[in-house]
C-alpha cells in the first residue's frame, strides 16, 4: 500500500495511506462480507467472523472468536497501545435483516457494484461500517502508529434481534475483552444533499424501544347478534386514542443542540422553524408542522407511541372475547413508564381495556457443559434453574414469572427434545422473571431478594437493563469526531442527534462507556433503502468516511 507523508492533528508528522488504494481494498472486503448471507435469523455470523480473522491473520493481528451458540460468532481482536488511557472500541454488528428477493432488482447477497455503489444486503447497515473498521485496524498496525490506548476490533452478532448471542451475552461473559472507556458504532451517517456534504450526524444516544399492549375482554357470541360489550369496537376506540396522543416535547442536551446547529445550515423556512421550537409563543405551531412534515425530527423531540399490531376474532360470524393491540413505544432517556401506563389507562378510560405495562425482564441464567452423560450432574443447568424458579414462585413478591410455566432455554434440545439425546447436559439454560410492577428505585433490592431467595452461586440474576443517558457533546472523542469532520469535510458541520431507533450502543452506554453512532455518505436515497430493498453504499463515500473515522481515531489513540 502506498503511503505519503502527512499531518496529523494530534499525532504530529505520520505516513497516512493512499486513500485512493485503501477505498479498493475496503470495497474487497465490503464485497466479499456482503457475500455472505448472515441473515437473522439465523444468523450464521461465524462464518463473516471467519473471514475477518483470516484477514487479521494474514497481518499478523492475532483475533478470538466466542460464540454462545453454534454458528453465532462474534469476532474481537486487540491492537495493544501503552495502557496511558482505557481502549477504544470499533464495532460492527455482522448480522442483517432479511429480504424480499422478489422486490430486489439485483441478487441481495452479489454485492454488485453500479454507478459508483455498492449493493446488498448489509451493505449500509452494517457491513460497510465493518469494512471501515477493518481497515482502520490495518492502516493503524501496518503504519505502526504508537497508541496510547488499545484499540478494540469487534465484529458483534445478533444485533438485529435483540443481541441474546451478540453484545448482550460479552458484556455478561466477556467484558474483560471488550471493557473500552469509547466506542464508535453505527447510528449516524454523513448526509449529502445536492451533491455536497450537508453534515457529519453523530448519535450521541438513542431512544428505549418497549412494547404495551391493550387488552380488551368482553361476552363471546354470535356476529348476529351485535354486543354493547364486543371487545373489538371497544379496543378499536382505545387504539385510535393512542394513535392520535402527542407526547410532550422534551428536549435534551444532544436534541436541542442538534436543531441549533442545523438552522444556520437549512433555508430561511426550515431554519425559523427549529428555532421557533424553543420561542414559548411559537413552540407548539413548530411542533405541529415537524409533525406533519418530518416524522424523523418529531420522533427526536418526544417519546412516540404508535398502534403496530391488532389481533381478535378467529370468524367472520363470531363476536370475540377478548381483541389486543401493540403499542410500539420509543421512549426518550428517562421516560417514567409506569407513569405513562397510567396515563394511557386515564386517557382511554374503558374499564373493558386493560392497558398492560411493558416487560421488565429479570434474567436467571444457570451455567454447566454441554456434554453427553448421567443426568445426574451436579452443575445441570436445567435442574439448578428449576429450582432457582421453585423457589421464587411462593414469595409473594412484586415480582411474577412472564408465564407460570415460562422457562426458555438457549439449546435447541430442550424446545424440540426431539432434536438431541434426552442425556446431553445443556451448556446454559435461562427463566425470565417479569419485574414490571417494581419501580425503578426498588430494583436493586428486588434483585438482591432473588438473590438470597435463590441462593445458588451458579445461578445468575440479571437485572433489566438501565435506560442509559446519551453521550456527552465535550468529551475528548466527540471533539475529535469534529476536527475529523472539519478536515475531511471542511464545508460541513458536525451534528449530534438522537437516534429514535436502537443499537448495540445502548448497553455499552449502560456499562458507563461514551458510545457514539457514525456511518457513511448517505442521501435520502440510501437511508429510504435501509432495512428495504436495493440496499446500497456509494464506495466513494466509504472511503471519505473511513477517512474520518481514520483521523478520529487517530487524535483519541496516537501518541504526539
Amino acid at each position: 500500500m502506498l503511503l505519503v507523508a502527512g499531518e496529523t492533528a494530534a499525532a504530529g508528522p505520520a505516513l497516512l495511506p493512499d486513500w485512493q488504494q485503501v477505498q479498493e481494498e475496503m470495497a474487497q472486503h465490503l464485497a466479499a462480507l456482503v457475500r455472505i448471507d448472515t441473515t437473522n435469523p439465523p444468523g450464521n455470523e461465524t462464518r463473516a467472523a471467519r473471514y475477518i480473522e483470516d484477514v487479521l491473520n494474514q497481518e499478523g493481528i492475532p483475533a478470538e472468536i466466542l460464540e454462545l451458540e453454534p454458528g453465532r460468532g462474534n469476532i474481537v481482536a486487540r491492537l495493544e497501545g501503552s495502557g496511558e488511557d482505557r481502549p477504544l472500541l470499533l464495532m460492527a454488528h455482522l448480522d442483517v435483516v432479511g429480504v424480499e428477493r422478489e422486490r430486489w432488482t439485483v441478487d441481495p447477497f452479489g454485492a454488485r457494484v453500479e454507478n459508483g455503489f455498492l449493493y446488498g444486503r448489509g451493505a449500509f447497515d452494517d457491513k460497510g461500517m465493518l469494512a471501515v473498521n477493518l481497515e482502520v485496524v490495518l492502516l493503524l498496525h501496518r503504519l505502526g502508529v504508537p497508541l496510547r490506548r488499545d484499540v478494540i476490533l469487534l465484529g458483534e452478532a445478533d444485533e438485529e434481534s435483540g443481541g441474546r448471542a451478540g453484545i448482550r451475552f460479552l458484556i455478561e461473559r466477556h467484558w474483560d475483552k471488550i471493557d473500552c472507556e469509547y466506542a464508535l458504532n453505527e447510528g449516524g451517517w454523513i448526509f449529502e444533499k445536492d451533491g455536497a456534504i450537508q453534515y457529519a450526524g453523530v448519535a450521541t444516544g438513542e431512544k428505549a424501544p418497549h412494547r404495551i399492549r391493550l387488552v380488551a375482554r368482553g361476552s363471546s357470541g354470535h356476529g348476529s347478534m351485535p354486543r354493547l360489550d364486543n371487545p373489538i369496537t371497544h379496543l378499536a376506540a382505545a387504539v385510535a386514542k393512542v394513535g392520535a396522543l402527542q407526547m410532550p416535547m422534551r428536549l435534551n442536551e444532544t436534541t436541542r443542540a442538534f436543531f441549533r446547529k442545523l438552522a444556520p445550515i437549512s433555508p430561511p423556512a426550515d431554519a425559523a422553524l427549529y428555532r421557533d421550537l424553543e420561542d414559548p409563543e411559537r413552540s407548539a405551531d413548530a411542533q405541529e408542522k415537524l409533525r406533519a412534515t418530518s416524522i424523523y425530527y418529531n420522533a427526536m423531540l418526544r417519546t412516540t407511541l404508535a398502534p403496530t399490531i391488532i389481533k381478535g376474532g378467529f370468524r367472520a360470524n363470531v363476536i370475540p372475547a377478548e381483541a389486543e393491540a401493540t403499542i410500539d413505544v420509543r421512549a426518550l432517556p428517562g421516560e417514567d413508564l409506569p407513569a405513562m401506563v397510567a396515563m394511557l389507562a386515564e386517557l382511554i378510560d374503558d374499564p373493558a381495556v386493560e392497558v398492560v405495562a411493558p416487560l421488565r425482564e429479570i434474567r436467571l441464567i444457570a451455567q454447566s457443559s454441554i456434554r453427553q452423560g448421567a443426568a445426574g450432574r451436579l452443575d445441570n443447568a436445567v435442574t439448578r434453574l428449576a429450582a432457582a424458579v421453585a423457589r421464587i414462585g411462593p414469595t409473594g413478591m412484586p415480582v411474577r414469572l412472564q408465564e407460570a410455566t415460562r422457562a426458555f432455554f438457549r439449546q435447541p434440545a430442550l424446545v424440540s427434545p426431539a432434536a438431541r439425546p434426552a442425556l446431553v447436559v445443556p451448556a446454559e439454560a435461562e427463566a425470565v422473571v417479569d419485574a414490571g410492577e417494581v419501580p425503578d428505585a426498588g430494583m436493586a433490592a428486588a434483585v438482591a431478594r432473588l438473590v438470597e431467595l435463590i441462593g445458588d452461586p451458579a445461578i445468575e440474576v440479571v437485572p433489566p437493563p438501565v435506560d442509559p443517558a446519551p453521550s456527552p457533546l465535550g468529551s475528548d472523542l466527540y471533539r475529535a469526531l469534529e476536527h475529523a469532520q472539519a478536515q475531511v469535510f471542511p464545508k460541513a458541520v458536525t451534528l449530534p442527534f438522537l437516534l429514535p431507533a436502537g443499537t448495540d450502543s445502548a448497553p455499552l452506554r449502560a456499562k458507563g462507556v461514551k458510545a457514539y453512532g457514525l456511518g457513511g455518505v448517505a442521501g435520502g436515497e440510501e437511508l429510504a433503502r435501509l432495512h428495504g430493498n436495493d440496499e446500497r453504499v456509494s464506495l466513494a463515500g466509504l472511503g471519505r468516511f473511513a477517512e474520518l473515522v481514520y483521523q478520529a481515531v487517530l487524535e483519541i489513540t496516537g501518541r504526539p
